[in-house]
């Protein structure tokens, strides 16, 4: 059985748009942070975003402020945390990235830079809240009936 070497394109998809790769990435976003002594990526990108992930968690079970579009962002915010948390602690060669698409020369980039699902799902959650905490009317807004005369 061959092995794929690291950093090599393994899948092309819809020509050129999607490769399937194995990259590894000991820093965070963009490789942030990859120069960093070992001990201090442990901590920055370990430990902070647990303590994150707590917070997110408390509010998520705290509060009735939140509507299910935006509960279910929160979960995918959690889960994509979890994810890149475990793949750091038990790879400390770097967490797995395997998504490569083409940015046609957008900001510079001729590809985005290579992603996972859990990275995804972080950004994604995030986006989601806050497009719907922008969209959701805000407190003492008043409730209107379908006919368009106030319910409240």
């Amino acid at each position: 059985m061959d092995l794929i070497p690291r950093n090599t394109i393994a899948v092309r998809g819809l020509g050129d748009f999607l490769w399937i790769v194995h990259a590894r990435n000991t820093g965070i976003a963009f490789s942030m942070g990859d120069g960093l002594p070992p001990w201090m990526r442990m901590v920055l990108f370990s430990l902070l975003p647990l303590a994150l992930i707590a917070g997110i968690l408390i509010y998520y079970f705290r509060t009735d402020e939140t509507t299910p579009v935006q509960r279910w962002a929160l979960a995918a915010i959690v889960g994509g945390g979890l994810g890149n948390v475990v793949d750091r602690l038990f790879r400390p060669e770097g967490v797995v990235d395997f998504v490569s698409v083409k940015f046609y020369g957008l900001l510079g980039m001729e590809r985005w830079p290579t992603f996972n699902v859990a990275d995804s799902a972080v950004v994604l959650g995030a986006l989601l809240v806050a497009a719907t905490s922008l969209l959701a009317p805000g407190p003492g807004t008043p409730v209107r009936d379908k006919d368009g005369g106030s319910a409240g």
